[in-house]
């Protein structure tokens, strides 16, 4: 049996002298613990020396990946015949069967074997002193992560990572230096701070002038407005602040240069952020920013990293904290992270930012996968992709508008027009519906069995039809007086309800008999014309409104007289 160890220096290739002590694993270790006795046990048949440390480099990438090299190839063919052979990787020895075929070995005998050869290995291989294999393998070990990390497929997104942390450490400093400058210019000239709000613009202000004195005689129009430079001039002369020397403001405008300085380095470095996260991640950066992506890649790691992530993980990254203790108090969990600072969220209405997130989530994981593993450098996916989310958008806001504008309660149920129809067929599921003259509104039904009849009355009751208008007319009018009346009279009863209580209480009840009765003769009189279709039935009705009028009108007239004496009285 042979044994192939991997030595920075090359490939060598040990001969097994005693198979025999090899079946006891648990004593091997004995055989291995002078350099005489291992002697015994292996011998060197063959060594193969790497040329330079390019050739090393790359035969140390292959073995990694668990492939053999071309020369480690050449070795095994001059020197493996028809004999097996152990090695320490399973795969290698899989790909070195398939390949040469020779019969490989991988079990813990030969893993034991492989610690006894790397103890003694400057003792078995001549040549190969202590002192030369250290440097060897300290080199070897440097120009390999050298060489991952100049091939790495996560395109060098460091920088980025590197970029966005120093940028937000910038704005809390700029942040905690133009507090300061406000705060220490303010006990000079406190009413500088209401009048200007922007911080750069503060420093600047507060650079150039010095004294407030100074404010007059100064122009500010390159870095205010006229209006604010009038009312700064108009605040100086009658400023309520202190006077302070000239060594107090020397030191306040160093503070202003050092403010004025990062704002500058902080637009560079933003610039910077920018063009590489167009080339390292485009399709992310067109999907939610520049700003927004790099947090992304930052907490995720490594844009490889979070491409390994599934939407709904890139939706909350960020809000972890609030995910735990919504899931241990039982409550809802975060809607988004991050990516709420992303602008098609920011447009959002309120109620629709948790549906926007979700699906800008899933179009952003399949963008970062884009951008990690794909060979294309465009941005045209996340373009694409941007252009469907606001089109989703606009429709969820339109859907939301429709909803508001009816109200529950009177909104109308609408039919589809095609529910009896067939999909792909042209002809009704059900038979059409016809016109059902029976159910108009008519004063008369139709009883009388035969076609025939139901025709002669039908063409009977035209007239009455034509007539019904009027009486509905006549009812409504009968209607409004008699609330007229009633309103007169509970005017009266609560003016005379100490004078006469008792002699209108029968009075209300013989007019609600009358009205009773009339209505009654009035319902007899219009089924009689419905039945017998007759004209001369028609002008007995006619005659009966007319009379049934002139006695509401005599009882009108009547009622008046009534009401004027009863006013009469009570003014007596």
């Amino acid at each position: 049996m042979l044994v192939l160890f991997e030595t920075p220096a090359g490939f060598a290739l040990f001969k097994v002298l005693d198979e025999g002590k090899l079946s006891k694993v648990e004593d091997l270790w004995k055989e291995f613990s002078t350099s005489e006795s291992a002697r015994q046990v292996v011998k060197l048949k063959a060594f193969s020396k790497f040329e330079n440390t390019s050739e090393a480099l790359s035969a140390a990438t292959l073995l990694i990946d668990s492939k053999p090299s071309k020369g480690l190839r050449k070795f095994l063919r001059a020197h493996c015949d028809s004999e097996t052979l152990a090695v320490a990787d399973s795969k290698l020895g899989n790909a070195i069967k398939e390949k040469l075929q020779i019969e490989c070995v991988h079990n813990n005998t030969v893993m034991e074997l492989m610690r006894g050869l790397r103890s003694q290995l400057t003792e078995l291989i001549s040549g190969l002193p202590v002192q030369d294999l250290a440097p060897m393998s300290l080199g070897l070990s440097h120009s390999l992560s050298r060489y991952k990390l100049k091939f790495s497929p996560d395109k060098v997104d460091t920088m980025i990572i590197q970029a966005i942390g120093l940028l937000d450490d910038l704005d809390k400093e700029l942040n905690t230096y133009a507090m300061r400058v406000r705060e220490w210019y303010g006990w000079h000239f406190p009413e500088l701070a209401k009048i200007i709000q922007d911080n750069i613009l503060y420093a600047k202000t507060v650079k150039l002038m010095g004294n407030r004195t100074n404010a007059v005689k100064l122009d500010f129009s390159e870095i205010l407005p006229e209006e604010v430079e009038t009312e700064l001039k108009e605040a100086a002369v009658i400023s309520m602040g202190t006077e302070v020397n000239e060594l107090d403001l020397l030191n306040i405008k160093d503070l202003c240069d050092q403010v004025l300085s990062l704002s500058e380095y902080r637009a560079q470095l933003y610039d910077y952020l920018k063009s590489r996260m167009n080339t390292v991640a485009p399709n992310l950066t067109a999907l939610v920013g520049e700003l927004v992506g790099a947090r992304l890649i930052a907490h995720g790691g490594s844009l490889l990293n979070l491409a390994k992530q599934p939407g709904s993980t890139v939706q909350i990254l960020g809000a972890e904290k609030a995910l735990f203790r919504a899931l241990k108090t039982k409550h809802a969990t975060p809607k988004y992270g991050l990516i709420f600072h992303a602008s098609l969220i920011g447009q959002a209405a309120p109620k629709l930012k948790g549906k926007i997130s979700r699906s800008l989530a899933a179009k952003a994981a399949l963008a970062i996968r884009c951008d990690a593993l794909g060979d294309g450098q465009d941005n045209s996916m996340g373009l694409e992709n941007r252009l469907k989310l606001e089109a989703r958008l606009r429709n969820l806001e339109g859907r939301e508008l429709g909803r508001s504008a009816g109200s529950a309660k009177g909104k109308p149920k609408i039919e589809m027009y095609d529910k009896d129809r067939k999909k792909g067929a042209g002809a009704l599921i059900t038979a059409a519906k016809t016109y059902n003259p029976s159910a108009d509104s008519v004063f008369g039904q139709l009883t009388e069995p035969s076609a025939e009849k139901s025709v002669k009355q039908h063409i009977e009751a035209e007239p009455s039809q034509a007539e019904a208008p009027s009486f509905t007319e006549d009812k409504k009018e009968k209607k409004k007086k008699k609330k007229k009346a009633d309103a007169g009279e509970t005017d009266l009863q609560n003016g005379e309800h100490n004078v006469e209580p008792e002699g209108e209480e029968p009075a209300t009840k013989e007019k609600k008999r009358k009205n009773k009765t009339k209505a009654e003769a009035e319902s007899a009189d219009m089924g009689g014309a419905d039945q017998n279709g007759e004209p001369e039935v028609e002008e007995k009705k006619k005659k009966k409104r007319k009379h049934a009028e002139a006695e509401e009108e005599a009882e009108t007239k009547s009622m008046k007289k009534e009401k004027k004496k009863k006013k009469k009285r009570n003014d007596d």
